[in-house]
């Protein structure tokens, strides 16, 4: 059964003239005359009294009205499901984080996203702390997810879940591995393994790296964590790193040791504020179901 059919007999049941309901449906008079016969005859009923240029429902009309509606509503609400299926199926996700989002919840929260709406494609691409400051003014991406060391950036909304600290990572054969702390100047003589996606402008200890870098204490200031642990476990110089942002598994000689004073950041989804792409809103929604539900923030 075509719907056009149905909701003609809908709106001539409304206005009662045939002129009037082509005009409000743009069809011709007689295309509403031949839908309402059609309809007359598969159904076997009359819905129309036509007398005197006078056009009335009869008593069948009246009752299967509601039932015709009912039917239109629903097919409705049938298409608007239908093309809510069709926007997810052609959306994407794009977030920028931190090369080291694995080792933190959010690549779980992630995960269990993809895992829980298939449909919307995720696209990931890594970036340093300093790049992620302001990737959002790129209208290409849609999340970043970041450290953030002091005031959340007033121009996004954040979506926190867990802190981190520094740590000194350094080879168990080093001295400094019976220290339970260590302070900034004890590296005064140390050779400098520097993660530099970890560097920003905002970072506390920016001014000291920098410093480091000026003194030629700074023998490694790359990209590759893998790296530096890796030279680490050789017995090679110390590193600065946040204590979440890697994994000892496999590097027996490496420890980890508490920076004093503590330099703690919190780790952060962001996004622009306002109104955003469906695929924005149900992982912002998303993220803050589960970040309650586990207990992150």
């Amino acid at each position: 059964m075509e719907t056009r059919k149905l909701a003609v007999f809908v709106d001539l049941a409304e206005t009662c003239n045939y002129s009037r309901s082509a005009e409000r449906l743009f069809l011709s008079q007689s295309t509403i005359s031949k839908y309402i016969l059609a309809l007359e005859a598969e159904w076997q009923v009359q819905l129309f009294k036509r007398a005197h240029r006078q056009v009335t429902l009869t008593s069948a009309g009246r009752l299967l009205l509601p039932q015709v509606k009912a039917v239109l509503q629903a097919t409705d609400q049938l298409q608007q499901a239908i093309t809510v299926q069709q926007q997810q199926a052609a959306q994407s996700l794009v977030i920028r984080g931190l090369p080291s989002l694995p080792q933190y919840q959010a690549f779980h929260i992630i995960t269990a996203f993809t895992k829980r709406y298939p449909q919307i494609k995720l696209h990931f691409s890594e970036a340093s702390v300093g790049e992620l400051t302001h990737a959002l003014d790129d209208q290409t991406v849609d999340l970043v997810f970041t450290r953030i060391f002091n005031e959340a950036p007033a121009a996004y909304d954040c979506l926190f879940n867990e802190s981190d600290q520094f740590v000194v990572l350094v080879p168990k054969d080093n001295p400094l591995a019976q220290r339970a702390e260590i302070s900034l100047p004890m590296l005064s003589n140390e050779s400098i393994l520097l993660l530099k996606v970890a560097v920003s402008p905002d970072n506390p200890l920016f001014a000291t790296l920098q410093k480091m870098r000026a003194q030629a204490q700074v023998k490694y200031d790359g990209q590759r964590i893998e790296l530096i642990l890796e030279m680490l476990n050789q017995g090679e110089g110390v590193s600065i790193v946040m204590a979440r942002s890697f994994d000892l598994t496999g590097f027996d000689n490496i420890k980890a040791i508490p920076l004093v004073p503590k330099v703690t950041s919190r780790m952060a989804f962001m996004k622009r504020p306002g109104p955003q792409s469906a695929a924005v809103q149900q992982f912002w929604k998303f993220a803050t179901t589960y970040t309650r539900q586990h207990g992150i923030a």
